[in-house]
């Protein structure tokens, strides 16, 4: 499948599945499945779902996403070192969590690093302490540099690359996406924009099937 334009998929609205009770639609490059049924051939979209990883989080452990199984996913990709878009995307997540605190035990939120070199486990944690980030359902990862880039690009719906052109060394577009728990991504939301994150609040609501 070739890979839509990062612009394209923050403006895209998607084809709901054929599961009339989703709240959300679902995002991403499909695959059309045939298949007969009756004796009439018959067409199923089949959506992308998240992919095995590995990474260690900011205690330096091993998490993989069986460790978020069974929750709610709000991501971002990002860099400690990043002089732009990041401490403003840390901060509007850091309240997008605080604003969902009742629903903790069912909401995952993940940082993933595009600096993995630079952004260790103790980089990790001490850019979570400079922005006293304390909850238990925020992970910051760090794992191998060239997957993350095509894990955020192929399933997160986000861009992620080394450009010597850019801030830091690093492009990457300042999103946050939304994975229900199975896997697949149901929004993606301009994090800069505390219109977008607000609205991410209230879709995270709509898919846990909270009265908002």
């Amino acid at each position: 499948m070739r890979f839509l334009p990062i612009l394209l998929i923050l403006l895209l609205t998607s084809c709901k599945h054929k599961d009339k009770s989703r709240v959300l639609p679902f995002i991403g490059n499909y695959d059309i499945e045939y298949s007969i049924k009756n004796g009439v051939e018959v067409a199923d979209t089949v959506y992308p779902k998240m992919i095995p990883f590995e990474f260690l989080n900011q205690d330096s452990l091993k998490v993989t996403n069986e460790s978020f199984k069974g929750k709610v996913w709000v991501a971002d990709f990002f860099f400690t070192t990043c002089p732009t878009i990041c401490p403003a995307m840390t901060k509007n997540l850091k309240w997008l969590n605080e604003q969902t605190i009742d629903l903790k035990n069912d909401i995952q939120f993940i940082s993933f690093t595009i600096n993995p070199n630079h952004d260790t486990p103790t980089s990790l944690m001490n850019y979570k302490k400079h922005y006293k980030i304390s909850s238990s359902n925020w992970s910051f990862l760090t794992g191998d540099e060239a997957f993350t880039h095509q894990l955020g690009i192929d399933h997160f719906q986000i861009f992620a690359g080394q450009d010597a052109s850019a801030a830091g060394g690093y492009a990457h577009s300042g999103a946050f996406t939304l994975i229900d728990k199975e896997g697949y991504v149901r929004g993606v939301y301009l994090g800069t924009d505390m219109k977008h994150v607000k609205q991410l609040e209230k879709d995270l609501r709509k898919l846990l099937k909270y009265e908002y």
